[in-house]
């Protein structure tokens, strides 16, 4: 009996043995492989890469048990690694598709923090590198290249229109954009980025300095960094002309001192819309005056702030009436506002980590392009969107802690989430606004609106029971558990943006011209406004529904006065 049990033995500790040698050399080769993806400068030999080097580090990271569900939620592991996990699961270990809304409001926000935006990424390590061959415009590109410039941040010509696409990036998107926008030149930088303006960069650099492929167009050169791919935009086929159209902003009265208040100006006769508005556009004006046969150019500035329109009729129709009037016609250009279009990254750490919280559907990215375009920064995100990357929010691929953003877009709720943060922005909406579109967002994205299907199926009522409650805990918790707070309410920032904005501005302690402020007005909309007419039934809610809203709208409203505050505007009040 003991000889038997002996062998048994001898076996069992061979086993162990070898398990351990494999699990040590199976650890060894992904600490290499995490040192190579780190740019660890190892010594290289003259030869190629061996096969190891090549393969994906998170794929050995997950074989050895490195990487596992807590190392997604934690903040200190690095960006790329958790890109890479994401991108290599397999896709029968993701969830099943379904409505998001049914699994707890705390799960569904950790999908969201963790699904960074991989789909919109193909290689994380940046663009890549073309050869040292000079750079060549794409064959189906309907621009003349003008060449490769050096883009200075600071003092960037090409500021009138700005967007990024991380994965589709290509020279006649780019050209198209600037074109519909009536700008003359193009700009790429850095593989996703393009920039339009009518002014040529002042520094030109050597053509192999652009050196970026498109990430959306193999072969073809998308600038570098710190270096512009210039395009000089041809006019588009008469068949397909896009132009944006110029909008009539009412009749004003003149300001007293038109040389000072209107910079530019053209007087010929027979001037026209069309012809007034392509001068100003031209000289990347954003408004376009006319006064008889007179032109004007110029900015919102306080002694012209388009706030106080008169009547139309006292305009009049005849040119020669109207020349000699004190009134004049304003029309909105398609050229953008460019005095409040410059923005960076904190120049140091911020020693105050401010929120911008808000429920999901209460227009946080709309207040997030307004703070950025006042106050020059950056705004980052908890969740990594990168379709709002793509849009020119540029703080989404920073990370939330780096302080290096003017505050940080938020949708948690619970002590521990708020008590990260030293300040908040807490922004609230109209639930029934809210719910609704939260539930577009869900259902067809940033800009579209939910299918006939979706309202009529129970994923609508499901979501109301389940996202009302969090709407009203939401408010609750930041009263209690917040700092600092500054209460907004979107439809006063709506109503009077200006004076709220302004006070949005100096809680986040940065100083702002009123100019500027006059800029974010002339650009409130931003890129992500819904458009069109919704088409679904404009009272979705049951009355079932209402008395459930209304409910927590009487509670927010009485948390608010209990902490001082003023309570939720009259519109709030239940139907």
């Amino acid at each position: 009996m003991a000889k038997p049990f002996f062998r048994l033995q001898k076996f069992l500790r061979r086993t162990q043995f070898l398990l351990l040698f494999l699990t040590a050399a199976y650890l060894m080769t992904g600490s290499l492989l995490l040192l190579q993806r780190a740019r660890v400068a190892l010594p290289q030999g003259p030869r190629a890469p061996g096969p190891l080097q090549a393969l994906p580090v998170a794929a050995m990271a997950l074989g050895v048990g490195l990487l596992d569900s807590r190392a997604l939620q934690d903040p200190h592991v690095s960006p790329e690694l958790l890109l890479d996990v994401d991108v290599l699961r397999s896709p029968l270990a993701r969830p099943r598709p379904g409505p998001h809304w049914l699994r707890s409001r705390n799960s569904e926000l950790r999908q969201l923090r963790r699904r960074w935006f991989h789909h919109f990424m193909g290689d994380p390590q940046g663009p890549p590198v073309l050869g040292p061959e000079a750079p060549r415009p794409a064959a189906s590109s309907r621009g003349t290249y003008v060449g490769c410039f050096s883009d200075d941040g600071q003092e960037r010509t090409l500021k009138g229109a700005v967007f990024f696409d991380l994965r589709k990036m290509t020279i006649s998107h780019c050209q198209d954009a600037c074109a519909e926008r009536s700008y003359v030149y193009a700009g790429l930088e850095a593989g996703a980025e393009c920039y339009c303006g009518n002014r040529l960069p002042a520094m030109s650099v050597r053509p192999e300095e652009c050196n970026h492929e498109c990430k959306g167009e193999k072969g073809s050169v998308c600038g570098g960094v710190g270096r512009l791919s210039v395009y000089r935009v041809e006019e588009l086929q008469p068949g397909s002309r896009k132009w944006r159209t110029v909008t009539y902003r009412g009749c004003f009265r003149l300001p007293e001192n038109i040389t000072h208040a209107f910079p530019d100006s053209l007087i010929q006769a027979n001037v026209t819309v069309e012809t007034c508005s392509g001068f100003c556009s031209q000289k990347e004006f954003p408004l376009a005056i006319l006064r008889g046969w007179e032109c004007y150019c110029a900015y919102p500035t306080p002694q012209f702030n388009l706030r106080d329109a008169v009547d139309s009729s006292l305009c009049g129709q005849d040119p020669e009436v109207q020349r000699l009037a004190e009134y004049c016609k304003v029309y909105q250009t398609p050229v953008q506002d460019t005095r409040c279009t410059d923005r960076r990254f904190l120049p140091t750490k911020s020693k105050v980590f401010v929120a911008l919280s808000s429920f999901p559907g209460a227009g946080n990215t709309w207040a997030r392009h307004l703070i950025e375009h006042a106050t020059g920064f950056y705004t980052g995100s908890y969740y990594f969107d990168g379709t709002l990357y793509n849009k020119g929010f540029k703080g989404e691929k920073d990370h939330w802690r780096s302080r290096r953003t003017i505050c940080v877009k938020t949708h948690e709720s619970g002590r521990r989430e708020i008590e990260m943060f030293d300040s908040a922005i807490l922004l609230i909406r109209n639930p029934y606004r809210s719910l609704v579109a939260e539930f577009n967002r869900k259902c067809a994205g940033h800009l579209g609106y939910a299918a006939d299907r979706n309202w009529k199926s129970k994923e609508w009522p499901d979501f109301v029971n389940s996202y009302s409650s969090w709407w009203s805990s939401h408010v609750l918790d930041w009263l209690k558990y917040g700092k600092r707070l500054l209460v907004v309410h979107y439809e006063e920032l709506r109503h009077s943006l200006v004076p709220t904005l302004r006070e949005m501005v100096a809680f986040l302690n940065v100083s702002v011209s009123e100019e500027r402020l006059l800029c974010v007005e002339n650009n409130k909309e931003g890129s992500f406004r819904r458009r069109g007419g919704h088409p679904h039934d404009p009272e979705p809610f049951t009355p079932e529904m209402k008395d459930l809203i209304n409910g927590y709208i009487r509670t927010v409203d009485k948390a608010l006065r209990d902490h001082n505050w003023a309570g939720l505007p009259r519109e709030y009040v239940p139907r």
